[in-house]
């Protein structure tokens, strides 16, 4: 029996976009020039932990990719994602060179070879930086989908996806000692764990919660806490000497709790229709916030007050993020997806039982042959 859409990862989503939202805009400096004074102390220190969305993200990921890619080909499967991802990612590249071209205040655009080769989406992997600081979780999601994509191959079931679990936590463990480049960058270690977690709660939903399941998402979240030191530092630089610790503990447990809630059914019944419409805006949000916003701070900081200014721009972004979903994601995302779908057939179709290629004088005469009348056509 279908379950019900789980609207309450649309909201989730929203949540985590808006926690990054808040420790860019507040928490950092380059948009103000220095740190924000305008804000009262404690929102200035809750922003300080708002990169914990990040996490949140990658435990959600686990959580849908999992869920979207059960029953599916492996072409199935990159058709989803491709045509889900690089829409609004194109649009949020070239706008964000536009505007750090015309406005290079924060920032420069670099070259337009750089805005090229962000446009695949591969830019860490040769070298190249990325237009926009936040893409550079784009990069650790892309290597989920190739590493999932190998259980999509075989096939996604409950015992190929606990497989993969364990191979990956091992993977990720043995990578810190291996002194290994290519085991490094393929574990993904700071970040496994929440993707991991993911995948056991999805199955936990599927069917229902068992021993190893539990414990699957226990070593998970243990190792998450053991990476959460190097992510302050990584976060927070020589702040982080002087923040507290256990308010990002406590949030990782939060979320963990969370996912535990909805992959137990709790918010099943939980169905409010704007949440859906809230969870299409947190990609492009996320796409687009960063140094689009920063640019309007730094143009605007001295004639609004920061406390009118902040609520603006985090009102226009939401707008332009619904602008690109409704005019960019919706039409060309589905033109991908049926375009990439008819390339699919096309490959399996003349991948079937396919011939060794003769000699061109042998295909020749195969012709001859095939353009001769029947003879059985002749009576």
């Amino acid at each position: 029996m279908r379950r019900p859409r789980l609207r309450v990862l649309d909201g989730l989503r929203l949540l985590a976009a808006l926690m990054v939202l808040a420790y860019h805009y507040i928490t950092l400096r380059d948009g103000w020039g220095e740190d924000p004074q305008a804000f009262s102390p404690l929102v200035y220190h809750l922003s300080e932990y708002g990169w914990l969305g990040v996490e949140v993200f990658f435990l959600i990921s686990g959580f849908v990719i999992c869920m979207s890619a059960w029953g599916r080909s492996l072409g199935d499967f990159v058709t989803s994602r491709v045509s889900r991802l690089y829409p609004a990612y194109w649009v949020a590249v070239l706008l964000t060179a536009a505007v750090l071209t015309v406005w290079p205040n924060v920032r420069t655009a670099d070259n337009w070879e750089t805005v090229l080769t962000n446009l695949t989406m591969l830019q860490q992997g040769v070298g190249v930086p990325d237009v926009d600081d936040a893409y550079w979780t784009l990069f650790i999601e892309l290597k989920f989908y190739l590493l999932f994509a190998v259980v999509v191959f075989r096939g996604v079931n409950y015992r190929r996806c606990v497989l993969f679990c364990g191979l990956w936590t091992v993977a990720g463990v043995v990578a810190l000692k291996a002194n290994s480049d290519l085991l490094s960058v393929w574990a993904i270690a700071p970040y496994s764990p929440y993707f991991i977690a993911g995948i056991a709660f999805y199955l936990m939903h599927r069917f229902r919660p068992t021993a190893l399941l539990w414990a699957i998402v226990a070593v998970s979240f243990l190792l998450a806490q053991h990476y959460l030191r190097g992510r302050l530092v990584m976060n927070l630089g020589a702040k982080a000497d002087i923040a507290h610790g256990w308010p990002v503990r406590l949030a990782v447990l939060a979320a963990f709790a969370l996912m535990a809630a909805i992959a137990l059914g709790w918010f099943d019944k939980l169905q409010w229709r704007w949440l859906s419409t809230a969870g299409s805006l947190t990609y492009p949000l996320y796409l687009l916030h960063m140094y689009v916003g920063f640019t309007l701070i730094d143009l605007l900081r001295n004639r609004v007050p920061a406390l009118v200014l902040l609520p603006a721009i985090v009102v226009l972004m939401l707008g332009l993020s619904w602008l690109v979903h409704r005019f960019v994601e919706r039409p060309l995302g589905k033109k991908m997806r049926v375009a990439m779908q008819k390339s699919v057939e096309e490959m399996r179709f003349h991948s079937r039982g396919e011939m060794p290629v003769a000699p061109v004088e042998k295909r020749r005469e195969i012709v001859r042959e095939e353009r001769k009348p029947d003879p059985e056509l002749l009576h």
